[in-house]
């Protein structure tokens, strides 16, 4: 049966070969994986809520206790679930999809595909503080992967058609499919042309039509803007341009300190129960924190804050005005917390969702201060907590337009377009300058395998060591004679630079022929001369584990050599040469660009 599937599939390959150009058929593909990756995410969204719903229902404690108790069985399940049947990490939704384009040639393991569509659902399901953003595109992701490689697609247009799957996804969740395609091209760094914007604009359309179909005019927000911008209220907004990016910063370092302490555990059995405990008692405490967090942001936009804010210890102080912004202020603060938790534990889920609850929030308490401070001032809280999610979003994944955009498409009108420019600048340009990378791109940069908008760093790390490295330079070691090098070594080989090794295979020196072309000649030599006499040290060294192409390419320019030893395993590994590095780098600068 596989030979005959095999046999059909090379058959319509060959047929597409002749009658189907490369332009014509990514399109093709483009659709078929936005509708893919859109049935993924409803898929993914419905299954939740149905875990959601039962687990609720199967509960006997009251809801505080039940908040206290469910996070702790769905991170159980995934635990379960990873160490039995996945049997390896789970990895971060887009930062591993950032990293398979980067250094895998766009190659998504086919696991990767149903593995996020169980995981998630468990964690928020049972109301880890997480979204499904992340999860619906890694699924999505891994789709459009491995259907370029089943159609024989090469790895640009495997990367791009990644690129619509998460088009696909986020306009299938958000019904909002302008802002798919740009998120596509910003968190992907996507060059924005004709070749591109046209499979990412087919797959955004394919993803919405398919949330459509299953879903009708269902919608996450369901809200009509009623207030406008007045000019008057400029300077609140680039205030909470300020307040969004002090928040987007701290949530950021948040993240990685969070993780960091939870490295202490090397167990994840000890990691499931700290985290679980921790998530349990946020819980408890601050109900709105349980789960993505959307009818948390729809009551604040109904303005019904009492009910959103759910029952908490501060139930009989809610008439306060200043008690709710306190609890407003305490979920911006603790979603982080929550959300960075739940991963630490061993969830699964996005970050996404989670920016969004934490900018509304947020949004929402600066209204209500502004208008409780009897100065007269008067703003529309719906609105800012509508722009303080845009804020949000600018700061934390380092995406302003695809922040404007998310929020003028759910409000379904663009008349909130200049104070969302005002703020999501703001917010971005504050944390862009204090913080150089976003929770998906920091691990990448500091190993040297991200993907940006420059196109000369971006073909340096697609680049690989490996293919630029050379193994035929014969090595010599360093007490063999000079005469025995000649003869047994420099005779036989074409290359003009030997490598001296010692017992254990590690470089202790090189030797140029230029160092013994002079006595060459000199028989008297030959015997009581030893190689050690001329070696030197090489003028910069390679290291395999630890330099990345730009670090290669910078040695070269620096030391002005045209070889230089690759260490690996702290044992001699090859040489690389100037002329095939740049030639490598003009090819695939080529391929990039074509």
């Amino acid at each position: 049966m596989p030979t005959q599937r095999k046999r059909i599939l090379t058959s319509f390959l060959k047929w597409r070969y002749k009658h189907i150009s490369n332009k014509t058929f990514t399109h093709i593909l483009s659709v078929a994986v936005g509708l893919l990756a859109g049935l993924a995410s409803v898929s993914l969204k419905n299954l939740t809520y149905f875990i959601h719903s039962q687990a609720e229902k199967g509960a006997v404690f009251s809801n505080n206790q039940l908040y206290f108790v469910l996070p702790i069985v769905g991170l159980t399940l995934v635990y379960l679930y990873v160490k039995y049947v996945h049997k390896k990490p789970l990895e971060h939704a887009v930062s591993s999809i950032l990293f398979s384009m980067s250094r895998k040639k766009s190659i998504i393991a086919p696991n990767r595909i149903y593995t996020s569509l169980i995981t998630a659902p468990l964690t928020v399901g049972f109301g880890g503080s997480v979204g499904l953003l992340g999860p619906a595109v890694a699924s999505g992701a891994a789709i459009s992967s491995n259907v370029g490689r089943l159609f024989h697609m090469n790895p640009k247009t495997r990367s791009l058609l990644i690129a619509c799957a998460s088009a696909g996804a986020i306009a299938s969740i958000f019904q909002s499919p302008i802002a798919a395609i740009i998120f596509a091209v910003e968190v992907f760094s996507l060059d924005l042309t004709l070749m591109s914007l046209l499979p990412l604009l087919l797959a955004s359309i394919s993803g919405v039509l398919t949330s459509y179909f299953f879903l009708g005019n269902e919608v996450l927000f369901s809200f009509t803007l009623s207030d406008d911008f007045e000019i008057k209220d400029t300077l609140f907004y680039m205030l909470l341009g300020v307040g969004t990016a002090i928040a987007s910063i701290y949530f950021t370092k948040m993240y990685f300190g969070i993780l960091n302490f939870f490295k202490r555990f090397k167990s994840p059995k000890y990691k499931l129960l700290v985290g679980g405990l921790a998530i349990g008692g946020m819980l408890y405490a601050i109900p709105p924190l349980y789960g993505e967090g959307f009818s948390f942001i729809n009551l604040l936009l109904e303005g019904n804050h009492i009910q959103a804010l759910g029952k908490t210890p501060f139930d009989a102080y809610t008439d306060n005005i200043w008690v709710v912004v306190a609890l407003l202020f305490g979920i911006t603060l603790f979603k982080a917390v929550a959300m960075t938790t739940t991963f630490a534990a061993g969830g699964a889920g996005g970050i996404f969702i989670p920016t969004m609850v934490m900018g509304s929030a947020l949004g929402n308490a600066v209204a209500k201060v502004i208008n409780n401070l009897g100065m007269g001032f008067s703003v529309s809280e719906s609105n800012f907590t509508l722009i303080g999610m845009a804020g949000l979003i600018a700061g934390v994944i380092h995406a302003p337009l695809t922040a404007i955009f998310l929020i003028a498409e759910i409000t379904g009108g663009y008349e909130l377009f200049v104070p969302l420019m005002i703020t999501a600048a703001i917010s971005f340009l504050i944390t862009r300058n204090a913080i150089n990378y976003t929770i998906y791109t920091r691990e990448l940069a500091q190993i040297g395998a991200l993907i940006t908008h420059n196109k000369d760093q971006t073909v340096l790390t697609l680049m690989q060591l490996d293919d630029v490295v050379e193994k035929n330079f014969k090595p010599v070691r360093p007490d063999m004679s000079l005469g025995e090098m000649l003869h047994g070594t420099v005779a036989k080989s074409a290359r003009n630079i030997f490598p001296v090794i010692d017992d254990k295979k590690a470089l202790v020196g090189i030797v140029l022929l230029d160092d013994v072309r002079e006595f060459m000649f000199d028989t008297s030599l030959y015997e009581n001369t030893k190689v050690e006499t001329f070696m030197h040290s090489a003028p910069e060294y390679i290291f395999y584990e630890t330099d990345s192409m730009q670090q290669v390419m910078r040695k070269f320019q620096d030391s002005g050599a045209w070889n230089l030893p690759v260490i690996k395993d702290e044992k001699y590994y090859g040489f690389v040469s100037k002329s095939k590095l740049l030639t490598a780098y003009r090819r695939e600068l080529i391929n990039f660009t074509k």
